[in-house]
């Protein structure tokens, strides 16, 4: 299969994001409802490149809707999960590759301290850089906990059609896939309940 710099599936993955990252995307499962991105919420693209935190409005955001924001070059998704997804998480620790996410260098420490299967600040959002740790494609979100194609006890999360790779809805990677770790979760705070920091630790985290 191809890989970086080919004109296989990673390029198809990579052309997905430059699409996506434009969006605000609802309604994931069935049918999809696209609204504009709001291009006040991003820095200067000098100031991308320079790694400058990105400030996101999330109140408007609906329990099983992704928003989708940008910082440094990456797709951030900003998923606000339902109650039966956070009961689902503890069930698949076992085939996951690293359930507790002992992987220092995949999330900041602060995410991990309420409670590791979450891999959260606020129990319901959750807040991952969109691409696979295979090849950097884009995975696709499949957030409905119903048999899928792809895994017939399907607990909602990512699924990468470009060398099937499966994530839990905590950016967990399932065993036995060809991605090596979990999607990452990049440094973020919250200044309220309506607005999430990203590109920036909370105040005294270490």
């Amino acid at each position: 299969m191809s890989g970086p710099g080919g004109d296989g599936p990673v390029n198809e993955g990579r052309r997905r994001f430059l699409t996506a990252s434009t969006l605000v995307v609802g309604a994931v499962g069935a049918g999809v409802t696209a609204i504009p991105f709001i291009k006040s919420w991003n820095p200067s693209a000098r100031a991308k490149l320079a790694g400058a935190p990105v400030t996101v409005d999330i109140s408007a955001l609906q329990e099983g809707q992704r928003l989708v924001a940008e910082w440094r070059g990456q797709p951030i998704w900003i998923v606000k999960r339902s109650k039966a997804i956070l009961e689902a998480l503890p069930t698949l620790d076992g085939m996951l590759k690293d359930p507790e996410s002992g992987n220092p260098d995949q999330q900041p420490a602060y995410v991990l301290e309420a409670n590791p299967e979450l891999r959260s600040i606020k129990a319901d959002i959750s807040v991952l850089v969109g691409l696979c740790t295979h090849l950097g494609c884009s995975p696709e979100m499949v957030a409905e906990i119903r048999p899928a194609p792809f895994d017939a006890n399907w607990k909602g999360g990512y699924f990468c059609p470009c060398h099937k790779s499966k994530f839990d809805m905590a950016g967990r990677v399932y065993d036995g896939v060809p991605a090596p770790t979990n999607l990452l979760v990049p440094p973020h705070h919250y200044v309220d309940d309506n607005t999430l920091v990203i590109g920036v630790d909370p105040q005294g985290a270490a």
